[in-house]
């Protein structure tokens, strides 16, 4: 998948390994082929995974945590150790909360620009709110993120990316992370930075545990 990404993207398009409800080896594999990113998406299997990882790789690398999911002011706490990229900012109230757990932490904005109501994101008429709420905040702002629609439609997909990367121009940001398996390629085409991959690197994820 490596070769496609650089092939499409060249050098500026980078993955990240969605091991979300994949087992600590599955962390272990990725980094062993190269990979340096890896996102996840709930918490508590965060912490669970990333302790039991580290436990059993105290001397090899160690992959850059993203946080991708839905972030809940009240877990911001227990990741501040482990997160190093949080990807799915999206409220004033879990930026007032990273503010004061983690100081200059690095964040993307996230921008729901397909309106569904069952994704995260602010919407884009809220990004300059959000956006000043966060450099006020003491923040580092590196980009944007967002998820296309559901149905995967390409052209609302398309549509949608589109309207982030103009977001991102706008306000001077350099990271876009869209795009996910089924739908990188189009992300890529719109100039995404960043594409959050796990079932075209992992194959089927296994139920959910924790």
């Amino acid at each position: 998948m490596a070769d496609e990404v650089r092939a499409l993207g060249g050098d500026r398009v980078r993955i990240v390994a969605v091991t979300k409800t994949f087992p600590p080896e599955a962390i272990a594999a990725v980094v062993a082929a190269g990979c340096e990113r890896i996102g996840e998406n709930y918490a508590r299997e965060l912490i669970d995974k990333w302790e039991r990882f580290t436990s059993a790789h105290r001397a090899g690398p160690v992959p850059e945590v993203h946080f991708i999911g839905g972030l809940q002011s009240n877990k911001v706490r227990s990741l501040v150790g482990i997160v190093e990229v949080w990807q799915s900012i999206d409220r004033e109230s879990v930026v007032a909360e990273l503010s004061h757990r983690r100081p200059g932490a690095r964040i993307l904005l996230q921008v729901n620009a397909t309106g569904e109501s069952d994704k995260g994101g602010c919407r884009p008429d809220q990004l300059d709110a959000l956006m000043s709420a966060a450099t006020s905040g003491g923040l580092t702002v590196e980009g944007l993120m967002t998820v296309g629609p559901t149905d995967g439609d390409p052209e609302r997909t398309e549509n949608a990316f589109r309207t982030v990367a103009r977001l991102a121009s706008d306000l001077d940001l350099p990271e876009l992370s869209m795009g996910m398996s089924g739908d990188w390629r189009v992300a890529v085409a719109q100039g995404s930075t960043l594409i959050r991959v796990g079932s075209a690197i992992f194959g089927e994820r296994p139920p959910r545990t924790l």
